[in-house]
C-alpha cells in the first residue's frame, strides 16, 4: 500500500517528467516546423500580474514588465505541470499508479490542460476565448491541441516509467 507522501512523490515527479517532455517536444517543433516557442517571460508576467488582483489583460505584451518574469514564467509552467501530475494519481488512485492506463493522462493533460489555455489562459493574456483574436485562431487552436496531447503522452509514459523503475 502507498502512503499519501509516496503517491504525491509520484505525482509531482510525473507532473515534472510530463513537463520535460512537453518542452523537448517545443525544440523539436522549433527545428523541424520552425513553430515559435511558448513564451515564459509574458507567462510569467500574466502569472506575476495576478498577486495585484490582475487577471485579464488587454495584451499581455502592452502590460507593465515584472523583474524576474521569466523565471516566474517557467516556475509557473513547471507547477501548473506538477498540479496536473497530482491530478492525474488522484484520478488513477492507488491501483492505476500501479497500473497506470491511459484514461486519467488524457482527461488532465489533453481536456483539462486545453480548456484551462483556452478559457482561462488566452483571454488572461489577451488573445481572447481560444486565442480568437490572434491572426491565426485555428493554427493557435492546433497547436494548443497537440501541444497538450503531447503532455498527455508525457504523463503516461512518466507514469509507466516510474512504475518500471519501482517494480
Amino acid at each position: 500500500m502507498h502512503s499519501i507522501a509516496v503517491l504525491f512523490l509520484h505525482g509531482i515527479i510525473i507532473g515534472i517528467a510530463a513537463t520535460v517532455i512537453l518542452d523537448i517536444w517545443a525544440l523539436v517543433a522549433k527545428r523541424a516546423y520552425d513553430a515559435a516557442p511558448a513564451n515564459w517571460a509574458l507567462a510569467g508576467r500574466w502569472f506575476a500580474h495576478m498577486k495585484n488582483k490582475r487577471f485579464r489583460h488587454e495584451n499581455i505584451a502592452d502590460a507593465m514588465p515584472v523583474r524576474g518574469e521569466l523565471a516566474i514564467g517557467w516556475l509557473a509552467h513547471y507547477i501548473v505541470g506538477i498540479v496536473y501530475g497530482l491530478l492525474v494519481v488522484v484520478i488513477w488512485s492507488v491501483q492505476e499508479v500501479t497500473y497506470p492506463s491511459l484514461g486519467a493522462p488524457f482527461l488532465i493533460g489533453l481536456v483539462l490542460a486545453t480548456c484551462a489555455a483556452w478559457f482561462a489562459m488566452q483571454p488572461g493574456m489577451g488573445l481572447g476565448v481560444a486565442a480568437r483574436k490572434t491572426p491565426d485562431p485555428l493554427r493557435v487552436r492546433l497547436r494548443t491541441i497537440v501541444n497538450h496531447v503531447v503532455f498527455s503522452f508525457g504523463l503516461y509514459v512518466s507514469a509507466i516509467a516510474l512504475h518500471c523503475y519501482l517494480a
